[in-house]
């Protein structure tokens, strides 16, 4: 039996993580602190786990596996902390942290206790997407020059952040940001996966509705990667349609996401022809409990990392270029 605890149950994906534990094999939850006691309490009586208010007690628990972070995004550091000197993998909701200070603190102490951790990123993980970084690994698009990737939803018009429970979304001290910080993660960390490092970035972020108005509902940030191709990302709460998905043009070919055929690449003039799909990966609480079982390569892991820690520098540096309103270079960690 895989025991697992919570730290936190603010975000609001905790429901679909809690389910997921519920229908996986030999997997259960064994204990919950939150600093909310409702909150916290209510998610236990739920799943048959222990709730307690003394962090520290939680983090100590012999009969714990592993860990999921789902706390507010600026309160990631302190929840790192308490469990990276287990040993015990942990899963922690994106983005790692929200500020580069932070996310080389917690690599810091990573490094130092061995430590696995990985973040709540799936997109690169599915079948489809193995099979498009594999595509554009095998270089058949040609040079890349240019990519875009749009991630967004209507949070802010569907007003999915009202109750109490989840207000923080649009409350910059405990989230961060808003749209950019919690959808262009997702296209930021994606990107880099695909195509490497970034150099630097333009960003302009802002608040177009009114709604949530203490932060951004949309942005969109040009990165300038090491390689020299250069991507679009488009991250908003307040996108009522469209087309959503990944775009990486190179001198021979381009690969898109069609609205019918899926991930497709087309040459001038030619008809598009599918990309095949790869093995999927775990992703998520099957990510985590993979690697308490030890069936993840650390390479790989360790990979997963560097990307989430780039991805952490990477928005940074969009914030504070749409601040500035010019480029900013990306600090490397």
């Amino acid at each position: 039996m895989t025991n697992l605890a919570f730290l936190s149950t603010a975000h609001t994906h905790t429901k679909s993580f809690l389910k997921a534990i519920d229908e996986k094999e030999n997997c259960r939850v064994v204990a919950i602190w939150d600093d909310m006691a409702s909150r916290g309490q209510g998610f236990a009586a739920a799943h048959g786990a222990d709730y307690s208010g003394d962090l520290d007690a939680v983090a100590a628990r012999d009969d714990v596996d592993g860990f999921i972070i789902c706390s507010e995004n600026t309160r990631h550091l302190r929840l790192l902390k308490a469990a990276i000197p287990s040993r015990k993998p942990i899963f922690c909701e994106k983005p790692f942290t929200t500020t580069v200070a932070e996310a080389s603190e917690a690599l810091s102490l990573i490094r130092e206790h061995g430590t696995i951790v990985h973040m709540g990123y799936f997109q690169p993980f599915s079948a489809q997407m193995q099979g498009v970084i594999a595509y554009v690994d095998s270089g058949s698009l040609g040079k890349l020059t240019h990519a875009r990737y749009r991630n967004a939803h209507h949070a802010a018009y569907g007003h999915w952040f009202d109750s109490p429970e989840l207000a923080w979304f649009a409350d910059p001290e405990l989230a961060g940001g808003g749209a950019f910080m919690d959808m262009g993660t997702h296209a930021v960390h994606l990107l880099r996966t695909v195509l490497g490092p970034v150099e630097r970035v333009l960003a302009n972020i802002s608040n177009r509705s009114g709604i949530y108005a203490a932060v951004d509902d949309s942005g969109v940030a040009l990165l300038q990667f090491l390689s020299g191709c250069l991507a679009t990302v488009e991250a908003s709460w307040i996108q009522t349609g469209g087309l959503s998905g990944l775009e990486v043009v190179g001198s021979e070919a381009t690969l898109f996401n069609h609205p019918d055929q899926g991930y497709v690449t087309a040459e001038p003039r030619k008809k598009p022809r599918p990309v095949p799909e790869g093995a999927a990966k775990p992703a998520r609480v099957d990510r985590l409990v993979a690697a308490i079982r030890g069936e993840i390569d650390s390479d790989e892991l360790e990979a997963d990392l560097l990307c989430a820690v780039d991805a952490a520098a990477i928005m940074e540096a969009c914030y504070a270029s749409s601040k500035a309103g010019s480029w900013v270079d990306v600090p490397a960690l």
